[in-house]
């Protein structure tokens, strides 16, 4: 890959009303009056209508609820009764997670028509902080793929080329908010579903430590791995989201100290391929947010084997289990790359299950003792830009399958259960690439206070 990441290149759509446009701002123009609420739910659907053919980022849309809620939200805010951060804010919900007034499919034929009876708790708690939702967003089947082009309802395209991917499971999400038709959107997280997308499509993706975030009304992939997070245009928007999600305990939070942070780098191998171009652009986005050199991190990469060891026991055990009846009593279903994968999973055996779960409390006791001498490690979110469409494997030197080095980077913290952020870093070849920080466990609001105190954006 050739570097040409000294300018933004163009979407390759003509963006939506929120590109580049960030929450504060549009709340500080309701509160003046400069807009309404049911201004921006209409911005969302002119966007939607006119992108959602080329992107297939939404599944489900529902303008005319959406309208009738912001009325609602608009009379409040004239009544002085502004619900929290979101209030008046168009938003997107990801297709695993419940929503009552609206389908929940998980992008499978066997969930097609499938209508919750009650809202998913972080569903409930962005309504609860004045968002609107707008819509339904693309999910790789049963959220069980880093791609975003296995679904029901086909596939997700990227926003700044669309013959490639937008990343998953998360895709419709992604597409949504990098394209503009609506500000900031849920996701979920069980091994990079979150912060692959946002990386591949120039987006800022937040997921919490496990168990920050409630996961009930989640449809679960993997639950002692997964959580619901954010994908959004810009830092702030993300803790606005992650204050409506988590019921205000994960109120934003000041950087602290005059001392620059200190920042660990993360070599990729062994746990992906290294794509010169996209580590370097990376590397002098973590610098830059650092101030200066960074250290590295040899004791990360020791436990690499080990990482990947206990996350593909428990994953595919846990997804097993979800989907055993299913795998039994309706195959065809399934589309045959997520089927063959789950048939894979029932191969664990109960005693390997355990022991994972062991080897993974070990390790988050050696990692615990790392951040004690660093506050974040950083390293790509991703190996390498967008595949295409359909793509499964990467080509060149040091060639792998396309999900492995998707994923390569990102799985060890779910593991682990550390939160991560995924921020924009540049873009290679037309193609925007990711950096991604972790911070120690319950360090929420630490970590995405340093990024929105330190992150650069790339430069437009």
């Amino acid at each position: 890959m050739t570097d040409r990441s000294s300018s933004v290149p163009p979407l390759a759509v003509e963006a939506g009303f929120f590109r580049g446009r960030r929450i504060a701002e549009l709340q500080q123009a309701m509160a003046g009056g400069g807009l309404t609420a049911e201004d921006l739910v209409r911005h969302a659907g002119a966007a939607i209508e006119r992108l959602n053919p080329q992107l297939n980022a939404f599944v489900h849309v529902d303008i005319g609820a959406a309208l009738a809620t912001a009325r609602e939200r608009d009379a409040e805010r004239a009544q002085g009764k502004a619900r929290g951060p979101l209030h008046g804010i168009p938003v997107a919900i990801k297709d695993n997670v419940d929503t009552a007034d609206m389908p929940t499919t998980m992008g499978a034929a066997h969930f097609l028509g499938h209508r919750p009876a009650a809202d998913a708790r972080c569903v409930a708690l962005l309504r609860e902080a004045g968002a609107i939702i707008v819509g339904k967003t693309l999910t790789h089947e049963f959220a069980y793929g880093p791609t975003g082009d296995r679904s029901v309802q086909g596939a997700a395209r990227n926003p700044w080329r669309a013959s490639q991917i937008t990343g998953g499971s998360s895709a419709g999400s992604a597409g949504a908010v990098a394209s503009g038709m609506v500000p900031v959107a849920l996701g979920t997280d069980t091994g990079g579903s979150v912060r692959v997308p946002s990386a591949l499509c120039g987006l800022v993706g937040f997921k919490p430590t496990h168990g920050r975030v409630s996961d009930a009304g989640v449809f679960p992939l993997s639950p002692s791995l997964e959580d619901p997070g954010v994908l959004a245009g810009c830092v702030e928007d993300a803790q606005l989201f992650m204050q409506a999600l988590s019921a205000g305990a994960m109120a934003p939070a000041a950087a602290s100290g005059t001392d620059g942070p200190r920042v660990a780098w993360v070599a990729n191998a062994p746990f992906a391929i290294d794509t010169a171009a996209v580590t370097a652009r990376v590397r002098a986005a973590a610098q830059r947010l650092a101030g200066g050199p960074l250290r590295d991190a040899p004791e990360v990469t020791r436990h690499a084997r080990a990482l990947q060891a206990a996350l593909g026991a428990i994953q595919r055990a846990e997804a097993y289990e979800v989907h055993a009846e299913r795998i039994e009593d309706q195959p065809e279903k399934f589309d045959p790359e997520v089927l063959e994968r789950l048939r894979a999973s029932r191969g664990v055996l109960g005693w390997e299950y355990v022991r994972a779960l062991k080897e993974r409390a070990r390790l988050q006791a050696e990692f615990a003792r790392l951040f004690q001498e660093v506050d974040v490690l950083a390293l790509p979110t991703v190996a390498i830009t967008a595949p295409a469409l359909q793509q499964r494997s990467v080509a060149g030197p040091g060639s792998a399958g396309v999900r492995e080095t998707l994923l390569g980077l990102t799985n060890p913290w779910n593991v682990l259960g550390l939160p991560a952020i995924s921020l924009p870093a540049g873009w290679v070849d037309g193609l925007p690439v990711g950096l991604q920080l972790v911070a120690a466990a319950g360090a929420d609001e630490a970590l995405l206070a340093l990024a929105a105190s330190r992150w650069q954006p790339p430069r437009e």
